[in-house]
């Protein structure tokens, strides 16, 4: 690893995480990594950060690069994938972009060797969890290229199907969204009680990293841990029936399921549709 080029295609807040992970585990070399995007101020930005080279041209970074990462916005790659014609034959081909598939990937670029995967946000922090796939023409070695740079985001996940990406695109890509929105909205329901905004961050953020927590040390089903904590005509009790009343499951379910769908748009997306939704 430490001897491969890697070039990254779109300097982002995700291309950013991998690149921290990777030079934070001596998995890569800081000058053997170009990221290339045409805002001069965001290349100077990581270059000062983490002594990598910086480029605006696309077409040159990829010249000698062994792996090359693409982290463009999903209604960029089409343009994109035009100026990156002379990509090696024998280069991997590591895309973390929603809703592209590796046939769109292959046919833009016409190459064969093309992983893709579906990082998220707390990836950034190295404890994010990325699903990935790889084509069948991406060797042995590669695999193991790409386990060790998505690990360095935090927990890898290798799947046959390609769908599967799809549908982590909606539960862990864009799971951390959810997890935020609910979080704001306990915190905004003890202020209203009355509690401090501090105290009531405070008071949230370690109930949801303690429940998390306990969970995964439990080893039983979330049910059960929910029954423990809802004595009959409790409160808890109460603010189930309310939740339950609601719709809060269907309400989540139905929200998961339109990530879906529009993670398969993403897909077939045309050429100049504006979308602001996913930042890369």
């Amino acid at each position: 690893m430490l001897k491969k080029k890697i070039t990254f295609i779109g300097p982002g807040v995700m291309a950013e995480a991998m690149i921290a992970g990777l030079l934070h585990k001596k998995l890569a070399d800081a000058k053997n990594i170009i990221a290339s995007g045409p805002r001069e101020e965001r290349g100077a930005e990581l270059h000062k950060k983490y002594g990598i080279k910086v480029s605006t041209d696309n077409a040159a970074s990829i010249h000698d690069a062994d792996v090359v990462v693409l982290s463009v916005k999903p209604q960029r790659l089409t343009e994109v994938m035009r100026g990156l014609k002379g990509i090696k034959s024998e280069s991997l081909v590591l895309s973390i972009i929603a809703g592209a598939t590796i046939k769109k990937i292959g046919t833009g670029l016409k190459h064969k060797a093309i992983v893709r995967s579906m990082p998220n946000t707390p990836g950034q922090i190295g404890e994010g969890i990325t699903v990935w796939t790889a084509s069948k023409e991406v060797t042995a070695e590669q695999q193991e290229i790409t386990r060790a740079m998505l690990g360095a985001l935090g927990e890898e996940v290798f799947v046959e199907d390609e769908s599967y990406l799809d549908m982590a695109t909606a539960l862990s890509g864009s799971g951390p969204a959810y997890v935020f929105l609910f979080t704001e909205a306990l915190i905004d329901a003890g202020v209203h009680m009355g509690f401090p905004r501090r105290i009531a961050e405070q008071l949230v953020l370690q109930t949801i990293k303690g429940s998390a927590s306990f969970y995964e040390g439990a080893s039983r089903h979330p049910a059960t841990l929910r029954n423990q904590v809802t004595s009959p005509g409790g409160t808890s009790a109460e603010a189930l029936y309310y939740l339950e009343k609601a719709g809060f499951r269907t309400a989540i379910s139905r929200a998961v399921w339109a990530a879906y769908q529009r993670s398969l748009e993403l897909g077939k997306e045309k050429p100049g549709h504006i979308d602001t939704d996913e930042e890369k």
